[in-house]
């Protein structure tokens, strides 16, 4: 599918709550305001209410349902790419988690508190992930590495609780 659009060039913001929107969905560009999303009932509702927001922004928009007859391999490439990089940001963030984890234990900060807080961080990493893994319909190699760290992330936190409980135990 294709969202062909135009939003007027002021204010700006405008146009970056298209991208971001864009973004958002999984998207790739083909060029500049034109925007692919692979077929989906899904897909489709999420590009008629943003093809609706250009509209009410005084903007043009038009969404096609397209095939490809050539270059088939590059838009998927392409797809693959924007995922391996979702995917990559997602290994950034567990390496911070992993990092703020040792950081407790260095500091010996061994509380409630802060096993809830990375609790909360871990949970946000695991939905944004699930959010990536539904929009990766081609198999984006960057996945299994992602997993390994969300893993890791899993384990540290796990081995963390048990410390906190110990620590707990011990104060009583």
């Amino acid at each position: 599918m294709l969202l062909i659009y135009r939003v007027p060039p002021e204010p700006t913001r405008l146009r970056s709550t298209v991208w971001r929107r864009i973004k958002s969905l999984g998207a790739i560009y083909l060029q500049n305001s034109v925007a692919a999303l692979p077929a989906s009932a899904a897909n489709e509702r999420s590009l008629r209410k943003l093809r609706r927001e250009i509209v009410d922004m005084s903007g043009t928009a038009v969404l096609l349902s397209a095939g490809v007859l050539v270059g088939e391999s590059e838009v998927r490439a392409s797809f693959q790419t924007a995922r391996n990089d979702e995917y990559e940001e997602i290994v950034d963030k567990c390496q911070d988690f992993l990092a703020q984890v040792q950081k407790e234990y260095d500091e010996n900060h061994f509380t409630y508190a802060e096993l809830e807080e990375n609790e909360v961080d871990l949970v946000k990493l695991k939905n944004w992930f699930a959010k990536i893994v539904d929009r990766d319909v081609f198999g984006a190699s960057g996945r299994a590495a992602c997993e390994q760290y969300l893993d890791k992330c899993e384990q540290s936190l796990e081995a963390y609780a048990v410390r906190v409980y110990a620590e707990e135990a011990e104060g009583q």
